[in-house]
């Protein structure tokens, strides 16, 4: 007989000395990575008409816009603890825990604010070259499913944000999760790996919602936003497409997945989570920027020089 898959990976990709490496910062680190690479690739397509230099500059600012964005964001929005009991006490009452990153917390809302902050201030230094802002906006939006769909695999690694009990076939099995079971609070991952071998975890498997975001998120909006954007596009287009792509899917997805423990369901026992809440105005915003293109020029393209153009 077939058990669910045990999902047990050690979170540590290399250890050096004292230090160790984790998949999930490997994750993100491939994000940016990749992002840039293609980045890169569509700037010497003219799709943005600037140098590798100024690329680079926007690719640094994105990546600070990301991390800040994000963490302070969870923080505002999701983050408890003992000390801290309620949302935004921690900032008189635990104010260092904001820089402990180490300890997990990110928020994708956040990072995207963050990533519009950055863009931003990038194309105000630029605008001489640059004739709209969301002109970069469109730019930047087909990579960002690189790093979305990086991360969701570096929660699977985790074991954490996992979905709800399932009996389908592709259920798994999530150590933390089971732990969180008063029967099973005081086993070892060694103890449970040992339960799954007789079939006695069978009943509790869940569905792996961290496979189906970075499906959804990760894979298929990069499809999507890549194909489309293929060729030039009206202003708005892109970054509408997104909003809408994955307010959607964010939305969709939270139905399976196991709303964040400090905070639970906001309306009643089993509707509404915080990352819904959050999704619905990005399915709003890609509405309004999609209308909006309609009537919005096609954005011209140019290949900027490699030195002395488009410098920040």
């Amino acid at each position: 007989m077939t058990h669910p898959f045990f999902v047990d990976f050690n979170p540590i990709a290399v250890q050096l000395g004292p230090v160790g490496v984790h998949w999930y910062g490997l994750m993100y680190l491939g994000g940016f990575v990749g992002a840039w690479l293609l980045g890169e690739y569509r700037r010497r397509q003219g799709r943005l008409p600037v140098s590798r230099d100024a690329l680079a500059d926007l690719a640094f600012y994105v990546m600070l816009g990301v991390i800040i964005g994000g963490r302070v964001w969870y923080m505002l929005f999701y983050y408890k603890s003992n000390l801290a009991p309620d949302l935004i006490e921690w900032v008189w009452k635990e104010p260092l825990a904001l820089f402990r990153i180490w300890d997990g917390g990110m928020s994708f809302h956040g990072g995207l604010l963050g990533t519009l902050a950055a863009s931003l201030w990038w194309w105000w230094r630029q605008r001489d070259r640059i004739a709209h802002y969301f002109d970069v906006v469109d730019f930047v939006a087909p990579l960002v499913p690189i790093g979305l769909g990086l991360g969701r695999i570096g929660n699977f690694i985790n074991g954490e944000l996992w979905g709800k009990p399932t009996s389908q076939p592709w259920g798994m099995l999530f150590p933390h999760a089971l732990q969180e079971q008063p029967q099973f609070s005081g086993d070892s991952a060694a103890q449970l790996h040992d339960l799954w071998r007789t079939g006695a975890l069978d009943a509790y498997a869940r569905h792996p919602s961290q496979l189906y975001e970075f499906f959804l998120e990760g894979v298929v909006m990069f499809a999507v936003l890549w194909i489309y954007s293929m060729k030039p596009r009206p202003r708005y287009a892109v970054s509408g497409l997104f909003g809408l792509l994955y307010g959607g899917f964010r939305f969709a997805v939270e139905f399976v997945r196991v709303p964040d423990a400090q905070l639970g369901y906001l309306l009643g026992t089993h509707w509404l989570t915080m990352g819904q809440v959050q999704s619905i105005p990005l399915v709003v915003a890609g509405l309004i920027l999609l209308a909006m293109s309609r009537r919005a020029p096609v954005a011209r393209t140019e290949v900027a020089g490699e030195r002395g153009q488009g410098r920040v």
